[in-house]
């Protein structure tokens, strides 16, 4: 069965497959010479909707990736690490930049107007920056926005104020975001050496002990089942870059895990998981360093892609 895959890295732009893999395209335009494409978002309620964002801009496709447009001009934004869409209105964006800082466009990624959030200037990597920009799916007021390294920021009026969260979180050095459609809603927040969740919109946060519970104890992408808000996948490995990684399946919202069985051992930290409604059985998987796996059974068999791709920093799959 074929369905799109796209794949952001840094400095080759987007490479797009229309068929689960099997043929891979470089998109060389609209995408500037050595793009650093870091942030794919999905368009909701637009099957093959796609956006693609990084240090030369925004980008749309429309046909899962197959063509592309710039949206707005080079320059509107410093450098995007995140992007997200507001599934109640898929004209209102926000992007997540390095230096760390919060945008919100109303027009499709048009303009933006530079939200007001207390964040970091400096940090022990230098410049802080937003690694994650979540929307709550059921209350669209409710925004979140993960950085590394500052911690979790939270708004409950769509962007206009913020504050932040981390009484709890004892580790600031934020890694990915995702959001549990369970009762009430959890939040979890990936670091360096932690996963932790929230069941009171990040009031309090609760570790789940990684070093304890994974084999790898560095800790990278993380994702919800889309049918079943109990389910979690990680990536992880040794350490940011790391020798090898793996990919967990936690089925019970982060109490236990297990390592799910790759065809192969990744060549290093596996960066991200990444998941569609279209399918919530089909995961693709990617390390660092170019490697990307897809299992359409929820993690109990994998298939490694022939092609390898350099240094992958997002992911997204498509319905055909």
């Amino acid at each position: 069965m074929d369905y799109h895959i796209n794949l952001g890295t840094a400095g080759w732009g987007v490479w797009h497959s229309p068929d689960a893999g099997k043929s891979w395209v470089r998109h060389r335009k609209p995408f500037p010479l050595n793009s650093r494409i870091q942030a794919l978002a999905v368009l909701p309620g637009e099957p093959r909707g796609l956006m693609a964002a990084g240090d030369t801009g925004l980008f749309a496709s429309h046909d899962g990736g197959t063509s592309w447009a710039r949206v707005g001009a080079a320059g509107d934004l410093p450098t995007v690490w995140s992007l997200a869409v507001d599934p109640a209105d898929p004209r209102t964006l926000f992007a997540g930049t390095r230096p760390a800082g919060l945008y919100r466009s109303r027009d499709g990624g048009l303009s933006w107007k530079r939200l007001d959030v207390d964040v970091a200037t400096e940090c022990s990597i230098g410049k802080p920056f937003v690694t994650r920009v979540l929307v709550d799916p059921d209350d669209p007021r409710i925004v979140w926005a993960g950085v590394e390294i500052d911690g979790v920021f939270r708004s409950l009026d769509g962007g206009d104020t913020w504050t932040k969260v981390v009484r709890g979180l004892h580790d600031p050095d934020v890694h990915d975001m995702a959001l549990a459609r369970t009762s009430p809603p959890r939040v979890y927040v990936s670091t360096n050496g932690e996963v932790f969740w929230s069941a009171d919109r990040g009031e309090t946060w609760t570790p789940i002990g990684v070093r304890s519970r994974w084999p790898l104890p560095y800790a990278r992408g993380i994702a919800v089942k889309p049918d079943d808000p109990r389910v979690l996948f990680a990536g992880c490995g040794e350490t940011t870059t790391g020798e090898t990684g793996g990919v967990l399946r936690s089925d019970d919202g982060g109490q236990t895990w297990r390592s799910l069985p790759l065809p192969a051992r990744p060549n290093a930290t596996m960066w991200g998981v990444v998941t569609h409604p279209a399918d919530p059985s089909r995961i693709v998987a990617f390390s660092l360093f170019g490697e990307v796996y897809v299992t359409e059974d929820a993690g109990e068999s994998w298939r490694k892609i022939a092609r390898e791709f350099g240094e992958v920093r997002t992911a997204a799959w498509l319905p055909a």
